[in-house]
């Protein structure tokens, strides 16, 4: 078939599809003539094929996307390494295709992220200048977890990430050459509103994310102020992990189609263990360390209702000299983002936190939960939780009790009880150590500057390298803890890009 009768086609087929995906067939169509016209027909034909396989697109799917968008998601699921999508995600996107307004209530740890994420990727127009979409999130780690997603499904469409604690003028530097997607907390984009660093007119997609969360944090009237300043938003989605008992008017979210993966969901993740731990007297914090020597080197989040508990049980993780990470409020940001950077990177397997980081937090791997002090209700019980056993894997969930505490009466499945040896071995060091550089992406530094170093003139195998996350005005990279001080000694006086650059051992 030529070309034109190709076109013929495309455009014919929007009398019997929705004005939306009429839209996006209209606006990708001449995406696709331009791939045709590099790219071999049968090979192309090959391509198209293994990603109607790989997808499992539905014939709804199949009828309302346009081969160059099946290329495209068929990409997005290789680069997040995930080999198909769940029931939420999928409802999600079919959603996106029909209704203006969505309301997705979803379990922590289903995947919420990617299924807002597909639909409003599915929006975005190469084409058009100016931030598009805008996601509000209530804390700065769920607003870089997201970006974070969003880079590594490597759309070729830009994104920000705006959050309090992070640098206003690079913040509003940024929007000279303004993302497609912006993602932020509500004071920080109020801030950027009010002072008009960035046209606001151009933005059509809304997620408010974690809506719950933000309304228990008191950012109602941000929100509001935020909504009411983005005249041309045609597409809105709210998600929360929780029951909304109403949905504020200020929203703009009116007869949304709602896909609820609550009520039909366990009170913990399908793989969850749970488990006690019972303590002598009052004080558990000898249990604690027990217990933590049993689980030896596995990844264990260990949750706290306030933060003098959590700087407590740090002062006792120092003095046995058994490394960990401390997560909360009041820390600084760059401090939270570090310790958030050495557990994922393996340098620590314990992080001490409130509940802080029950939510919004992607954290890879955790295998155990630790609750030393116990939940005060249900959803905190949930979110903690939720923090292992994500996405189908496996995990544990320890309650320590002290003489006269009991399993909280929510809990509705009966834990069997965990049995501490007599004697406690100190888990050994993780094998990997974080290596702190002070220069980030805005110095020009990104990740193969850095594996280039240190493999060259740092003498590591690739083996002996880990993660590297690259921040804005700091890097940093997973070494060898068995290497890490012949290493320093290698790169002490060497340059990036031509530049001396401060280099060692992370705090």
């Amino acid at each position: 078939m030529d070309e034109g009768k190709q076109k013929q086609n495309v455009v014919g087929a929007s009398s019997f599809i929705t004005p939306t995906t009429a839209a996006l067939l209209n606006s990708l169509q001449r995406s696709y003539f331009k791939l045709k016209a590099i790219v071999n027909t049968k090979k192309a034909a090959f391509h198209l094929a293994k990603a109607n396989k790989d997808l499992k697109l539905t014939p709804a799917n199949k009828r309302y996307l346009c081969p160059i968008n099946k290329i495209m998601f068929k990409k997005v699921l290789e680069n997040l390494k995930i080999e198909k999508l769940n029931e939420m995600q999928l409802a999600t996107i079919e959603a996106g295709k029909k209704a203006n307004n969505i309301v997705l209530l979803s379990p922590t740890g289903s995947g919420k992220t990617i299924g807002f994420l597909l639909p409003i990727l599915s929006v975005l127009d190469k084409n058009k200048a100016g931030v598009q979409a805008m996601i509000i999130v209530p804390s700065r780690e769920l607003g870089l977890q997201i970006e974070q997603v969003f880079k590594t499904m490597s759309t070729g469409f830009k994104v920000n990430c705006c959050y309090g604690g992070h640098s206003t003028r690079t913040e509003k530097n940024n929007f000279e050459h303004p993302a497609a997607l912006l993602v932020g907390t509500p004071g920080r984009l109020a801030y950027h509103i009010r002072n008009s660093n960035f046209d606001t007119s151009s933005v059509t997609s809304l997620v408010l994310d974690e809506f719950d969360k933000a309304l228990e944090f008191g950012f109602q009237e941000e929100m509001s102020f935020i909504v009411h300043q983005l005249p041309k938003i045609n597409k809105r989605i709210l998600t929360s992990a929780t029951n909304l008992k109403e949905i504020p008017l200020f929203t703009g979210v009116t007869n949304p189609q709602i896909l609820n993966y609550l009520s039909n969901s366990p009170t913990q993740p399908v793989g969850l263990k749970l488990k006690i731990v019972k303590a002598a007297g009052s004080d558990k914090l000898d249990t604690l360390f027990g217990l933590i020597c049993k689980l030896g080197n596995k990844a264990t989040l260990v949750f706290c209702n306030h933060r003098d508990a959590v700087d407590r049980i740090s002062e006792l993780l120092k003095n046995k000299g058994l490394a960990h990470g401390v997560f909360h409020g009041k820390m600084e940001q760059e401090d939270r983002e570090r310790a958030l950077i050495k557990l994922r990177n393996g340098s620590n397997n314990i992080l001490i936190t409130t509940d802080l980081a029950s939510r919004g937090l992607d954290i890879p791997e955790i295998e155990n939960i630790i609750h030393y002090q116990l939940p005060h209700t249900e959803d905190v019980f949930i979110h903690r939780n939720g923090r292992t056993a994500r996405m189908n894997a496996k995990g544990t969930s320890y309650l320590i009790l002290s003489e006269g505490e009991y399993v909280p009466t929510f809990i509705k499945e009966k834990p069997t009880e965990e049995i501490l040896p007599e004697k406690n071995i100190l888990p050994e060091n993780t094998p990997w150590c974080t290596l702190y550089i002070a220069a980030g992406k805005k110095d020009k530094i990104n990740k193969m500057d850095i594996v280039g170093m240190l493999l060259q003139k740092g003498k590591l195998n690739k083996d002996e390298l880990g993660l590297i996350e690259v921040l804005d005005f700091s890097s940093y990279a997973a070494v060898s803890r068995k290497k890490i001080d012949a290493v320093l000694g290698l790169i002490k006086n060497e340059k990036i890009k031509n530049r001396k650059v401060k280099m060692e051992i992370s705090k």
